[in-house]
């Protein structure tokens, strides 16, 4: 089919997006954005798979295959217009959608182009499109055929090629997120290679979740690759401390956890080889895996102050609650919702083990914004051990940066944050989302300046700290 070709009239995004109106402080924002906008990109915490990266001859696919069929920011929107999953490609638990018509997946998603107005996906989807692939007119149902054959062309290129990108996009450094019994390869693949600025993030949820679907399947995974009998608690203690081990040696310098609360509680080693006894046998008791996670949150602590792992936690998010989605395609579905969180009394246990500990590095994120001046910027104010991620997931959003660091700074400081992370799985959106956060935060400094708080000076070099350093300091990338 010949390509259609596209309008004159040109696509562009504003060079003062997320700017204030305010000539004066916009003007300052200018300023400051502008020693910040090519700074190397530091992307700590991720979802992209290293295979992406590991196999030097991989591609994209479609641009179905780039931008919507694995990109959970996309296709939530859409099934909230009522479009159905298996008309956008959406692989289910048997496995890909076969015959998919990425066409007329990209024709629906074309239509559907306008639900984004407004949104931070579509303003990172408006810049990959512009930016990266030099689309000039706006994305819809008139044009979707046209900019599809385009794209497809583009991809098609060796410098569309993800190493290509990687390299075009400036990041210096890349970490993924991979199961505690995950063998690497990928990762073996690319030190071999000498990419070692693309490192694992040790990531135990599958095991030290008790409910976790599969755990059984998981526990013996896990046996597998560390060479231990996995039949006591004991024996699951050693284990996530050789995979932990095994992922450093690697380039690791982190591990992530998620937990749907961060309640803590210290566990006699008799009480933990009971609750995971009857885990092995299917016997658990009703609050065994609540009990059993806060334990281990505390154990993920303490090996971390041993092994020098920096230790995230994301707290806040009622997994998979559409049930029927989650029979038919599994998880990480768009169907993830928040809910409210305490994080004082849920710590305590925690930090009043390891808070005052300067070998552990503790970074927190959570969904309930109302937490954020109330205990977190309180927490991350006083304990050495604790730093605060960004805003994330919902509030990877202007508006919800703008907020973060309204309610964050004033108790917290600068220095107690851990910069910025896409936490993104679509590679292709990860230059648009630090530039969203780099011109949030010069915007936001720029107002300090105009109310006099901070002099341009201070103003330019929290920028430097806030877009790069931060980052690279937190999680031991120096």
């Amino acid at each position: 089919m010949p390509a259609k070709k596209l309008s004159t009239t040109k696509w562009t995004l504003s060079p003062d997006r997320c700017f204030d109106v305010n000539p004066t402080q916009r003007k300052v924002a200018r300023q400051i954005y502008g020693t910040v906008k090519d700074l190397p990109i530091v992307s700590p915490h991720g979802h992209v798979t290293p295979a992406l990266l590991a196999d030097p001859n991989a591609r994209f696919g479609s641009p179905a295959d780039l931008f919507i069929i694995p990109d959970h920011y996309v296709f939530r929107m859409l099934y909230s217009q009522g479009i159905n999953l298996a008309e956008l490609g959406v692989p289910t638990r048997d496995g890909p959608v076969e015959g998919a018509d990425h066409r007329k997946i990209w024709q629906v998603f074309a239509e559907n182009f306008y639900l984004f107005r407004g949104t931070p996906t579509g303003l990172w989807l408006a810049d990959e499109l512009t930016t990266v692939f030099g689309v000039d007119e706006k994305l819809n149902g008139r044009t979707a055929m046209a900019i599809y054959d385009h794209l497809e062309s583009e991809l098609a290129k060796p410098e569309f090629s993800p190493r290509a990108l990687f390299k075009r996009f400036n990041i210096e450094v890349l970490c993924t997120t991979d199961a505690a019994s995950d063998t690497l390869e990928g990762h073996k693949s690319l030190k071999a290679e000498g990419w070692t600025n693309i490192r694992p993030t040790f990531r135990p949820d599958a095991v030290i979740n008790l409910e976790a679907e599969n755990w059984d399947q998981n526990i013996q995974k896990l046996a597998e690759v560390s060479g231990y009998d996995i039949d006591t608690y004991a024996t699951f203690s050693q284990a996530l401390q050789e995979r932990r081990a095994y992922f450093k040696m690697m380039g690791a310098t982190s591990t992530d956890q998620a937990a749907i609360t961060p309640f803590t509680e210290r566990l006699s080693g008799d009480k933990a080889e009971k609750i995971f006894s009857r885990a092995l046998r299917g016997k658990l008791h009703e609050d065994d895996a609540a009990r059993f996670m806060a334990h281990m949150i505390i154990e993920m602590a303490r090996m971390s102050v041993e092994d020098g792992l920096v230790m995230q936690l994301h707290a806040g998010s009622y997994r998979n609650h559409n049930a029927r989605l989650f029979k038919v395609y599994g998880a990480d579905k768009g169907a993830d919702i928040p809910v409210t969180v305490e994080w004082t009394h849920n710590l305590y246990n925690l930090l009043n083990e390891f808070g005052n500990d300067p070998r552990l590095t503790l970074i927190l994120f959570g969904l309930d914004e109302s937490t954020y001046s109330r205990e977190l910027a309180p927490l991350a104010g006083h304990y050495p051990s604790v730093l605060l991620g960004p805003p994330w997931w919902f509030h990877d959003s202007v508006n919800g940066m703008t907020r973060y660091l309204d309610q964050v700074m004033e108790t917290a400081g600068l220095y107690n944050t851990a910069g910025f992370n896409d936490d993104t799985r679509a590679f292709v959106s990860i230059p648009a989302r630090h530039d969203v956060w780099r011109r949030v935060t010069s915007n936001w400094l720029a107002g300090l300046v105009g109310k006099g708080l901070i002099d341009l000076d201070d103003a330019l070099e929290m920028a430097q700290e806030t877009s790069y350093r931060l980052a690279k300091k937190a999680y031991n990338l120096a």
